[in-house]
């Protein structure tokens, strides 16, 4: 098959840099598109010089591409953005967004969370949400698909093949999430200041982030009754990486033995999700820089409850690794393809 021609909303982004690292090694894309409207004009290794041995082109305005040329658009622009912009590209181009704008089926949710009214309505209905795993077959088939978030994406590989199983209950369920400092993004922001995170570690969005309504949606199908979650996420003085803890309440017969051998039921033929061992703790260093994600049980001390665990790099499998896994199935490539890079340790 020829080449995909490709374009990426937002380039000059972390999703942006890492989509165009993660590319360079797939042997079925083409970069011909790079946007980033505030480094517009400028080679990309004078925003990445880490990049500059790629050889792709210069950067230029969202307005000034072509993207009537393209087969696939990957957007990395800002929540609320990506709606109006997507709603003017082509019917013959695939969109996969990494933005929030289309994760939310329903668009008054959106609205609530997201404090302004949806900016395409139209596109709702048939964006599919982008969990590799679990809505392949819709993927395949899809035009729009909305990639999860990464505290979504690592809280939902863990947790819905043991709703479904009914294994553990939909009630009480504590997400005690941290994150490393890129999930904010690239922008400048005097809370993301070295001397701001260094050598300190603390909660934001108390009872507000926005991945709440995207992980209660999906545990929602799975458990068939609305399902509210205790999230609560972190801050951690590092540059990629995620870690959840998650604390569950069993359901009837259930304990963390049979809830390990119901995620290894799930994921047997999954390339990239790793069930850990009795015994063995994941950690983020065990899946940096990969689109690996580790998940685990563990027993708890209080009768009837199993500690879980689940953790990715926010970057790749949270972000632009799932959005290219997400690209290999809709144009029927090998899943793996331009993914198979191993965790870099330590």
């Amino acid at each position: 098959m020829d080449k995909l021609k490709i374009g990426i909303l937002g380039a000059s982004g972390y999703t942006g840099a890492d989509l165009m690292r993660l590319l360079a090694e797939h042997s079925h894309a083409d970069l011909q598109v790079l946007t980033a409207n505030s480094h517009a004009g400028k080679p990309l290794g004078e925003v990445y010089p880490h990049l500059a041995r790629l050889g792709l082109p210069d950067l230029i305005k969202n307005e000034d591409a072509d993207w009537s040329a393209l087969d696939v658009v990957f957007c990395g622009l800002p929540h609320g953005t990506s709606q109006e912009v997507i709603a003017t590209l082509p019917e013959s181009v695939k969109v996969i967004d990494l933005s929030a704008d289309f994760r939310l089926r329903n668009v008054d949710t959106y609205a609530t969370w997201y404090g302004h009214e949806h900016r395409a309505p139209e596109l709702q209905p048939s964006a599919v949400y982008g969990l590799t795993e679990h809505y392949r077959d819709d993927i395949k088939d899809a035009r729009l698909v909305a990639c999860p978030g990464c505290y979504p994406t690592a809280a939902l590989l863990l947790l819905l093949p043991l709703m479904k199983a009914g294994q553990i209950y939909p009630e009480d369920l504590i997400i005690d999430a941290k994150s490393g400092v890129t999930g904010a993004g690239r922008s400048l922001k005097e809370q993301n200041l070295f001397s701001e995170v260094a050598d300190a570690l603390h909660p934001y969005g108390v009872a507000s982030h926005r991945h709440a309504p995207e992980i209660e949606q999906e545990l929602s199908v799975a458990a068939g009754t609305d399902v509210l979650v205790n999230f609560t996420p972190h801050l951690i003085p590092m540059n990629r990486g995620e870690f959840l803890s998650v604390y569950a309440k069993l359901g009837a017969g259930a304990d963390a033995r049979s809830v390990r051998e119901t995620l290894k039921s799930a994921y047997a033929d999954e390339p990239f999700v790793q069930v850990a061992e009795e015994g063995v703790i994941p950690a983020t260093r065990h899946v940096r820089g990969s689109n690996y994600v580790i998940v685990a049980a563990n027993e708890d001390r209080l009768p009837g409850r199993v500690i879980l665990f689940s953790t990715l790099d926010n970057l790749v499998k949270g972000s632009s690794g799932q959005a290219v896994q997400n690209m290999n199935v809709m144009f029927g490539f090998d899943e793996t393809l331009g993914l198979t890079q191993q965790p870099m340790f330590p």
